[in-house]
């Protein structure tokens, strides 16, 4: 964008139209604040107006960002001249001319700045009328803003006429058959002279008119007038069309580029992403590229160092950020790969949080996830210690047998974070939580413990005992029973089978209170196995039966699957026998 503004401006400063060029280097600068090209550009233009303060203020910071480019002194010393500081201007194009000593402009513009210097402090006075139009830098802005005379300045043998008046006015005589000094003479007077046949003056008073002091000239044939040669091509406009021209070609390299990364041919898309590096270092998508190539190849500290690069120059250009997240990313996930081996996941988060300010992509969380998680693993991991966790667990038994539930729960939760695997601890805490009246973070420690250890009968004792007590007597039954496979003898289980069968015949006796039925009824209208029976249609039907058609419905009761149902029902207190 900031070249095209400045083409922009180029085409408006040959045309002519300064104001237009000014406003059209101004934009470039804003988008690219550090290329010295464009303050050149826009103290040229001022100077065309006449506006030589502003065309010093951008001279002075052409020479700031590139203090070994010839032309900023060039750009300098005419401002210098504008404003009539001439010591400043001879001094401008004397370092102008250190750095660059054959540059022909610096050399003209040296001898105009001594030459005023010298007319400054005392010249002797001008022996034409028309002295004080050809002083200054003024007379060529001038020259060069009038579409008459603009064309004249690309003419060697012009220039070296106007610069010989300049240096003494009185050569002006010597020139006046030249019908360009003649139309120069006009456009600096602000008047119409015509040249035909030399038979007009300027409409000026007679002391000032042209044949004052013109001496006698033998009379020769009229010249033609020779064509005018093209304008040459302005230094800015040739670099604008060699920066496009590298550009073009650095996205062709990036295309090859993607094309061998896709054959995985890697070495040769590294190649080609450098080249475009080469061409163009204003497009991080080249870096952010060659970084996703490294990353394949496991060369994660030429990848991170391609991000960073990507990130810095893309926060000096104001690169999309999208692009300045894609480079972050890139960087977090070839730190992930090395964070496996130092353990070290804190920077690799970091670097996501980063990316994540700048575009929230999804797959950047995911990674950011991802990265969080092996963090925490890792610190879990490093707090695994079996040795410890047994004390903690010896700690949680003495609460427990005085009764201090909380604190038994909270010594058994220590224990487990040491020891995640010991189904003791579980099975401990669960006990705990039954005693606290926290059923459901029992029943969820007492199937953990049976997960880890299927054989521990305990466990199947935890568990059935917080379905009793959450009055799931059929559930607690199974329970019960499940656990006796292991141990056939063991006295808990038994026992729990013994008061599961009287709450399961009290049930079926309809022995219930009013109170008590309604209670169970709720609770096992809640249960999802209670819910799956009554929207069977067969069990409705069962159901129905057993109201309008007692004969039918023993007919039901001969199948095991249909009774096993109507007995879960009965416990529930869904369905009550009298």
């Amino acid at each position: 964008m900031a070249d095209e503004a400045k083409a922009k401006g180029n085409a408006a400063f040959s045309a002519g139209n300064y104001t237009e060029a000014i406003s059209h280097f101004t934009e470039a600068i804003t988008l690219a604040p550090d290329n010295h090209v464009l303050y050149s550009n826009r103290s040229a233009s001022y100077a065309s107006l006449g506006q030589f303060a502003e065309a010093l203020t951008d001279a002075k910071k052409t020479v700031e960002l590139k203090p070994y480019w010839s032309k900023g002194y060039s750009r300098l010393g005419a401002s210098y001249m504008g404003l009539h500081r001439n010591d400043e201007a001879v001094m401008s194009y004397k370092k102008g001319l250190d750095i660059d000593p054959t540059n022909e402009a610096l050399k003209s513009g040296l001898s105009d700045a001594e030459s005023a210097t010298v007319r400054s402090r005392g010249p002797p006075p001008s022996s034409s009328p028309f002295g004080d139009s050809f002083a200054g830098p003024e007379m060529w802005a001038k020259l060069t803003a009038d579409p008459n005379t603009r064309v004249f300045m690309q003419q060697p043998d012009f220039v070296k006429m106007m610069q010989d008046i300049q240096k003494n006015p009185s050569n002006l005589n010597l020139h006046l058959m030249d019908q360009r000094v003649m139309k120069a003479l006009g456009v600096l007077l602000n008047v119409k002279i015509s040249t035909q046949n030399g038979a007009e003056d300027m409409d000026l008073p007679d002391s000032e008119s042209l044949e004052v002091n013109r001496p006698e000239l033998p009379k020769k044939n009229k010249e033609p007038e020779p064509e005018p040669e093209p304008e040459p091509e302005s230094e800015e406009l040739l670099e604008a069309r060699e920066a496009k021209e590298r550009k073009a070609q650095a996205q062709k390299e990036k295309e090859s580029g993607n094309a061998f990364y896709k054959k995985k041919d890697f070495d040769t898309a590294i190649q080609h992403y450098t080249k475009a590096l080469e061409l163009d270092d204003e497009d991080i998508s080249y870096l952010t590229n060659r970084a996703a190539v490294y990353l394949e190849m496991g060369k994660y500290e030429e990848c991170i160092k391609d991000c960073d690069r990507a990130v810095e120059r893309g926060r000096e250009l104001r690169s999309d950020y999208k692009m300045v997240a894609r480079a972050l990313t890139r960087k977090g996930s070839a730190m992930m790969k090395t964070a496996k081996c130092s353990k070290d996941y804190e920077p690799v988060i970091e670097t996501f949080q980063k990316a994540l300010t700048e575009h929230r992509n999804p797959e950047t969380l995911k990674k950011l996830n991802d990265a969080e998680k092996a963090k925490k693993e890792l610190e879990q991991e490093e707090y695994l210690d079996p040795n410890l966790a047994d004390e903690e667990r010896e700690k949680g038994n003495e609460y427990f047998k005085e009764q201090k539930y909380p604190d038994a729960v909270k010594h058994y939760t220590e224990a487990i974070k040491r020891n995640p695997k010991d189904h003791r601890a579980f099975s401990n805490r669960a006990a705990s939580y039954t005693k606290l009246g926290a059923m459901p973070e029992g029943l969820k420690d007492a199937e953990k413990c049976i997960e880890l250890d299927p054989t521990f009968a305990k466990g199947y004792s935890r568990k059935g005992a917080v379905q009793f007590f959450m009055k799931e007597y059929e559930k607690a039954l199974e329970t019960y029973q499940e656990g006796l496979k292991y141990e056939p003898n063991n006295q808990e289980l038994l026992d729990g089978i013994r008061r599961c069968v009287g709450q399961v015949n009290k049930a079926n006796r309809g022995d219930f209170t009013p109170e008590e039925m309604k209670e169970r009824q709720a609770k096992g209208m809640q249960d999802p196995e209670i819910q799956n029976i009554l929207q069977d249609p067969v069990m409705r039907q069962v159901l129905v039966d057993f109201q309008e058609n007692p004969k039918a419905a023993q007919e039901h009761m001969k199948n095991p699957s249909v009774m096993n149902k109507v007995q879960k029902l009965i416990s529930a207190g869904i369905v009550q026998v009298k």
